[in-house]
């Protein structure tokens, strides 16, 4: 795997001032569809970052290790990035996740790209944001199966991340927490972005960075109603939707919320690079773009869309796919 220079605080500062310049410059060209381009935004270099939780180049480079570290898995051997690879649009590419001893989870495993901008995590919105994420999938019994005391013991067992925590949270007098254990893979994971899509590009005025069967599958999206739901920079409105898609049993948010109104609903998922993030739906079962397409026009919007109506969707789809965040896989002690 290609090693990539890590994001540094200069650079962040730099990506949020050229993001706002950005954001704030008109199209240069006119191709007639103005008025549909007004109803997207690009998306920023970087998401909110919550005051407690600042993003700065130590936590960035300790939720890099500990985002590669296999060891605070009961087996020593799963990681973040063993489900959220980063050859695989930082996702799996199976069906559902397998995990702790070979099990296999329920759902599909969601890409962890432009997380950071959702309003809620996981499928069924169980954790506001990524420092409550991070820490799930290390205790689930079916993914990495392991009880927090014994990661951060396992951690504080090296040397190295002693002093890399310390120089994170160097206020701490004792900085290998649970704590900032989330917030050091939270930090990375908002520096995992995809802002410069052909789309995204095309709406801050290359009028040729989308083909033309591109811009008719951007007007079928909006005028189909796609975009109801799927709105926002990271096209996702983080709501939470009742669909219940082939060969899936899952009660979703239910399971949350205890409310029979919220009975098969689930967070709607980010297009941000959907074209390399299958396979599609809660469980994973839908392989291609096409008919993830079809099965959201006919569940969500009761509509039979004809095989050219699909064929635009997914190539405006496929507009979303950006260039992957820098990054490095680091050496662990």
């Amino acid at each position: 795997m290609t090693h990539h220079a890590l994001v540094r605080p200069t650079r962040l500062a730099a990506a949020v001032s050229l993001s706002a310049a950005l954001a704030a410059t008109g199209a240069t060209a006119d191709d007639g569809l103005g008025n549909y381009r007004d109803r997207f935004e690009p998306l920023p270099h970087l998401p909110p970052i919550p005051a407690e939780n600042s993003l700065t180049k130590e936590k960035v480079e300790l939720g890099n290790m500990l985002f590669f570290e296999p060891r605070i898995s009961s087996s020593g051997v799963i990681s973040c990035a063993t489900c959220h690879n980063p050859a695989l649009g930082w996702s799996d590419r199976i069906p559902r996740a397998t995990g702790h001893d070979g099990q296999i989870g329920e759902r599909n495993t969601p890409t962890v790209l432009n997380s950071g901008f959702l309003g809620a995590q996981f499928w069924d919105g169980r954790e506001p944001d990524l420092e409550g994420q991070s820490l799930g999938p290390i205790q689930a019994s079916i993914e990495m199966a392991m009880a927090l005391d014994m990661a951060i013991e396992r951690l504080d067992g090296f040397p190295l991340y002693q002093e890399k925590f310390a120089a994170a949270f160097p206020g701490d007098e004792n900085p290998i927490n649970k704590d900032n254990l989330a917030m050091a893979i939270a930090s990375f994971e908002r520096t995992l972005n995809t802002p410069n899509s052909p789309f995204d590009r095309y709406l801050r005025g290359d009028m040729d960075a989308l083909s033309q069967q591109q811009k008719d599958g951007m007007v079928a999206f909006v005028d189909n109603g796609c975009i109801a739901c799927h709105s926002g920079p990271a096209f996702t409105d983080s709501n939470f939707y009742a669909i219940q898609v082939p060969g899936s049993t899952d009660v979703g948010r239910f399971d949350v919320t205890g409310d029979e109104a919220d009975m098969h609903k689930f967070r709607t998922p980010t297009l941000r690079n959907v074209g390399v993030t299958y396979p599609y739906m809660n469980n994973g079962a839908t392989e291609t773009l096409e008919e993830a397409v079809a099965i959201m026009g006919k569940e969500m919007l009761n509509r039979e869309f004809d095989d050219a109506t699909i064929a635009d969707i997914t190539a405006f789809l496929h507009s979303l796919t950006g260039e992957m965040p820098d990054f490095e896989v680091p050496a662990l002690p």
